[in-house]
């Protein structure tokens, strides 16, 4: 059976304080859940998150990481850092990692590489942006980010890539995929994976939902067959907003 995952995205937000008051508010109102609860800080809040979670349920992983294992990249952090500090799990492709750090198919390629030979787990993102979607290619282009970013890998590196769809639109404006065309593109994404390394497969791989996902619309969008939680943003900033979230699974 897929995995069941809400992972909570901070983006850049949430100083120290802010960071750990709101882990410790959400380990007080945390339901019972069989899904996986995540939550990513900024990289200078991964260590005290993660002392404040220590034995909870709550996973704390990274928003991002470079491809290369070391060297003049300013600013960045590797997979190896990470490790060290007990991070298992990293965010890799977000669009506004695309749209703002010109990250390509083909760099985030060389960090899915990474990231599996360091064994660490990685939530893919891929989506759309509005004119792709007007010009009803969205289907396309979220095909070949999976190509282009992840076909490269054997069968057998399935087990650690969740990915997640983004339609770009819906990101931070209010707007909100229909449940249905959720479940549209999430099925056209398990589709291309069966294609590739079999039903199986296919069947394994949790794909998540990021696109304003509030605690008003969770249920009806987790419903919906192959989708299998969601990445949150906004909404994972307020630990009763999204804990509304978390019962909707």
């Amino acid at each position: 059976m897929r995995k069941k995952i809400v992972a909570g995205n901070w983006k850049m937000n949430n100083d120290l304080k802010k960071s750990t008051e709101l882990i410790a508010d959400l380990l007080k109102k945390l339901p019972k859940t069989e899904a996986e609860v995540m939550v990513a800080p900024t990289f200078v809040n991964l260590i005290p998150a993660m002392e404040a979670a220590k034995g909870s349920a709550v996973e704390v992983i990274a928003q991002n990481m470079h491809f290369a294992e070391n060297g003049a990249y300013t600013g960045e952090i590797s997979a190896e850092m990470l490790k060290s500090v007990g991070v298992k799990t990293v965010i890799l492709g977000h669009s506004e990692r695309r749209a703002y750090f010109n990250e390509t198919d083909e760099s985030l390629a060389k960090k899915a590489d990474t990231a599996l030979k360091h064994n660490i787990r990685m939530v893919f993102c891929i989506g759309e942006e509005l004119a792709d979607r007007k010009a009803n290619n969205h289907f396309k282009v979220v095909e070949n980010q999976i190509k282009n970013g992840l076909f490269h890998l054997p069968a057998d590196a399935w087990k650690n890539i969740v990915l997640a769809y983004e339609p770009v639109w819906a990101i931070g404006t209010g707007e909100t995929a229909s449940p249905e065309q959720a479940q549209g593109m999430h099925a056209f994404i398990r589709k291309t994976l069966a294609d590739k390394y079999g039903k199986e497969v296919a069947d394994s791989v949790s794909i998540l939902y990021g696109g304003s996902v509030k605690p008003d619309n969770a249920k009806e969008i987790f419903a919906k067959a192959d989708v299998d939680g969601g990445l949150i943003g906004g909404a994972s900033l307020k630990a009763d907003d999204f804990i509304a979230i978390i019962n909707g699974i």
